[in-house]
């Protein structure tokens, strides 16, 4: 009996034991899902994490595109996944705290349905203007709009973009409205920009900034509480007299809810740790994104904020996906 009772206990002691290790997380390959095309904003994000994570934990980190449904394909196949830190999303913000109040049913609920664990990166919009327009202030296009009620044209890459709501939010403040001409992504917005075949935007400011700085897009504003670090001569919409218009696009990182706590640690440790790294901090910063490398309490409060504030104002202006 005695021996039988030893060897329970040294049983039992070596499960806890067990369960007292550290996660063992990653023994082998990470996929990290980007519910958007390759090329973009987010999966340059993703990827850069991607390569600083694979070489510091010593496995193979994969970036799995699967675009569709303005985010919620990809979204909604990460929520199906298994929580066990081997398959993540790195979305923007859209399929987060947007996209739910724009489609009539996405295949998961953002309230519920994963683990919030970083927000990397973050960037301002930038209001800008096109070659042949006279405004060379914010004022000069609250003027305008104004003057023109809905006719003045704002390029955006899509209904419930970060772009476009950044229009709808400037539009709410001024008591103005204009004209939302909604594109299939950035690069056809911006391209129509270029050349006058819409007047205004508010563009990410990584996708503009080498349009603004060889002359062939006017800035005139940008929409973070304080001036961008690659745009230290344009001011704050506050600063030109808009207050309350305050919006960033940003990046976030996610996992199927249900992540046991040591892998949702270890994974939300490896990603700060690989956006801070120099080099990548570097190549973001350069870019105009700004790090936020936020924990996963922090990034969970976050979110539940944009998700009202985004529901409340996509109620109040009418906003339709189509």
């Amino acid at each position: 009996m005695k021996t039988l009772i030893a060897a329970l206990l040294l049983g039992l002691g070596a499960t806890a034991g067990a369960l007292a290790q550290p996660a063992t997380w990653p023994e082998k390959t990470v996929t990290i899902v980007v519910p958007f095309p390759a090329g973009g904003s987010t999966d340059m994000v993703a990827r850069a994490m991607a390569t600083e994570m694979q070489n510091r934990l010593g496995q193979t980190f994969l970036v799995d595109n699967r675009p569709g449904a303005t985010g919620t394909i990809g979204a909604g196949q990460v929520k199906r996944a298994a929580p066990d830190g081997y398959t993540l999303l790195v979305s923007s913000l859209g399929a987060f705290v947007v996209t739910p109040h724009l489609l009539a049913s996405t295949p998961y609920d953002a309230t519920r349905d994963f683990d919030y664990l970083s927000v990397p990166v973050q960037a301002p919009n930038v209001l800008v203007a096109s070659p042949d327009q006279k405004a060379r202030t914010v004022a000069d296009v609250v003027a305008e709009l104004k003057a023109q009620p809905g006719k003045v044209s704002f390029a955006s890459s899509g209904n419930g973009s970060s772009d476009h709501l950044s229009a709808e939010v400037f539009w709410q403040q001024t008591g103005t409205d204009g004209l939302h001409i909604p594109y299939k992504g950035g690069a056809p917005a911006i391209n129509d920009l270029l050349g006058n075949q819409v007047q205004y935007s508010f563009q990410n400011v990584n996708a503009v900034l080498q349009h603004i700085r060889a002359g062939k897009l006017r800035a005139l504003a940008v929409t973070g509480d304080k001036r961008s670090p690659v745009l230290p001569d344009v001011p704050t919409l506050a600063e030109a007299g808009v207050k309350g218009a305050e919006v960033y696009s940003w990046q976030g990182l996610a996992a199927p809810k249900g992540l046991p706590p040591a892998v949702r640690d270890k994974v939300a440790d490896a990603a700060i740790a690989a956006i801070n790294e120099p080099a990548v901090k570097k190549r973001m910063q350069d870019q105009g994104l700004e790090i936020v490398a936020s924990t996963p309490a922090q990034f969970t409060a976050f979110q539940a904020r944009e998700y009202v504030r985004w529901r409340d104002l996509i109620k109040s202006r009418n906003i339709k996906a189509d």
